[in-house]
């Protein structure tokens, strides 16, 4: 079978005299069907637990928190702001333990949730999945790419835009084109600095609210009291308060989108992704609380909901409201260090989205829904052929360096709209269809969240609410327009076409899903438990070369991965 293409080979890049002293291991533990994947060409595990964990909240710390989280708390004051967050943290997390229960199970190389749809559903739905996220991804590296170009000339110059992006694309592409580990490292250092970056403003927006910044103004809850906790949006009373609290939630996905299912793409090509996935439950969950909950408590406190700021259509530091924050208390210095941050922001979030482009077209050949030479890797586990493919897309941001090809960039992007409350949706039905095929089966994994099935079932009603309510304020009185309608609903139909297509020609001779009997959960289950074998016995020989370490040092260790 195709999918079986993995790459379980130890990685010996720290201590290449390892292998020699492990040989004989390799040989009694890896059975004789794996010795095949030693021999194959694909993805290697060279994407280590830190680097894993940092791309995957790396990737959800992104505009959506620094300048979309303004346009937020105008429409909806802080209390909606706050609230909003909140629900959308929980659902993420519940999310995210099914997608870890899923893949813990069986990480393979091209493992994605569009395959796990096709193996688990059915070959239609992971057919549509895969494709949505092949063309979702590559576009929204043009998206990213136009919004760091925008960034850069928050800081006076007379260089042309597409200079800029030219620049920003070759970066991008060139660090995707380097074997995974350095793209893995890379990231893992951009993701720190949006970290650093995000725990700094929390602080500083403590020390304004307490009053102690240059004008030494106490803010305290001032401002959820003028103007107000709860704002209305379009129409006045309960009902505009309705509209605006539902606004702010829906808009709040975006903040947060494809963070699960980054980690899900780097789990083919993750060093003990069993152990490591395991491990990455509570901690995402932390960051999640700190990250998001706390921002969004922190930017109603200390930014005025009627700030004129962040209704300006600015698409720099000059609408984030932690900079308007900034300013108001009297800080000169610090607007230019958030833009810098956010262009990090934006910079790395256009590299993981190639990054997951590129895997979701290589899942897709190795689950014979792609042409097949998107699954072959060079020497170094690149897929080469995939990266390229999904490298055409970006150039689609020079489409907006004009006003007149700016209206066609636009619709491309729309086509983006739905598809992270889409694919949160068919996670759920692919974790859901899993947890009741391994019970049926009376099969094990090595981890489980006491908040499952409960989750899925919730996460996945909520979300085809907040998909349908997507663009739900195009049809109140005097706001409808056609293009609004489609820019927020287009993507859609494109899926439907996408999944139906399939269905009414090669799927036909598949059942809609498979009965939980029929699941296929042992193909591949055996490679993946000497896989794990062989890394925990590695990994105790080099804790014991290392010997043990300062438990202070495990503690920080522990914060920052």
């Amino acid at each position: 079978m195709e999918a079986k293409a993995d790459l379980f080979e130890p990685d010996m890049e720290k201590n290449p005299s390892d292998l020699s002293h492990n040989t004989d291991f390799a040989q009694a533990e890896i059975h004789t069907t794996s010795a095949v994947f030693l021999e194959q060409a694909g993805t290697k595990r060279r994407i280590k637990s830190r680097h894993a964990q940092m791309i995957a909240i790396g990737s959800a710390i992104g505009t959506g928190l620094f300048l979309g989280a303004g346009e937020a708390l105008a429409r909806g004051g802080p209390g909606f702001l706050l609230i909003s967050y909140c629900l959308m943290a929980i659902l993420v997390y519940g999310v995210f333990t099914a997608m870890i229960e899923l893949t813990s199970f069986l990480p393979i190389s091209g493992a994605s949730i569009a395959y796990y749809s096709g193996r688990y559903v059915s070959p239609s739905l992971g057919f549509a999945l895969g494709w949505l996220y092949f063309y979702s991804f590559a576009i929204i590296v043009a998206y990213e790419l136009t919004s760091a170009s925008i960034l850069i000339n928050y800081w006076p110059n007379d260089v042309p835009l597409a200079v800029w992006l030219t620049i920003l694309l070759v970066a991008i592409v060139g660090l995707n084109l380097c074997p995974v580990h350095i793209f893995a490292e890379s990231e893992f250092w951009f993701a720190g600095i949006k970290v650093l970056m995000i725990v700094g403003l929390l602080i500083l927006s403590m020390v304004i609210m307490l009053g102690g910044g240059p004008t030494h103004d106490r803010l305290g809850f001032r401002y959820w009291n003028d103007p107000g906790a709860f704002n209305a949006y379009i129409v006045p009373g309960s009902e505009g308060q309705f509209t605006a609290f539902l606004w702010v939630w829906v808009f709040s996905g975006f903040s947060f989108y494809f963070g699960p299912e980054l980690l899900v793409f780097t789990a083919g090509e993750m060093k003990n992704p069993r152990k490591n996935l395991s491990r990455a439950s509570l901690r995402y969950c932390i960051r999640l609380a700190v990250f998001y909950i706390l921002g969004a408590l922190a930017i109603g406190v200390t930014c005025q909901s009627t700030s004129s700021g962040l209704t300006s259509g600015s698409t720099n530091a000059n609408a984030s409201p932690w900079v308007i924050a900034i300013r108001n208390a009297g800080i000169s210095v610090l607007p230019s260090v958030v833009n810098a941050g956010i262009l990090t922001s934006a910079w790395s979030a256009g590299n993981s989205y190639l990054f997951m482009s590129s895997r979701a077209l290589y899942s897709l050949a190795v689950a014979g829904n792609a042409p097949k030479i998107f699954a072959k890797c060079n020497r170094y586990g690149l897929p080469i052929y995939a990266v390229l493919a999904s490298s055409c897309f970006a150039p689609l941001c020079y489409l907006d360096c004009s006003t007149q090809t700016g209206v066609a960039f636009n619709w491309f992007v729309s086509l983006t709209n739905t598809s992270g409350y889409t694919s949160w949706i068919v996670c759920c039905i692919v974790y859901l269809r899993f947890r009741k095929a391994r019970q049926a089966q009376g099969v094990t994994v090595p981890y489980t969240s006491k908040i499952q099935p409960y989750a899925g079932w919730i996460c996945m009603f909520t979300f085809f609410v907040l998909l349908l309510c997507n663009g739900f304020t195009v049809f109140y009185p005097g706001q409808f327009t056609a293009s609004g309608f489609l820019t927020t609903y287009l993507g859609i139909p494109l899926f439907l076409a996408f999944y139906f297509g399939h269905r009414l020609t090669i799927g036909r001779k598949y059942r809609w899903a498979y009965k939980p009997e029929e699941v296929d959960l042992i193909i591949g289950v055996e490679e993946v438990n000497a896989d794990a074998e062989m890394w925990t016995r590695l990994e105790m020989m080099e804790q014991q070369q290392r010997g043990s370490t300062n438990p202070v040092w495990r503690v920080i260790s522990a914060i920052w991965q």
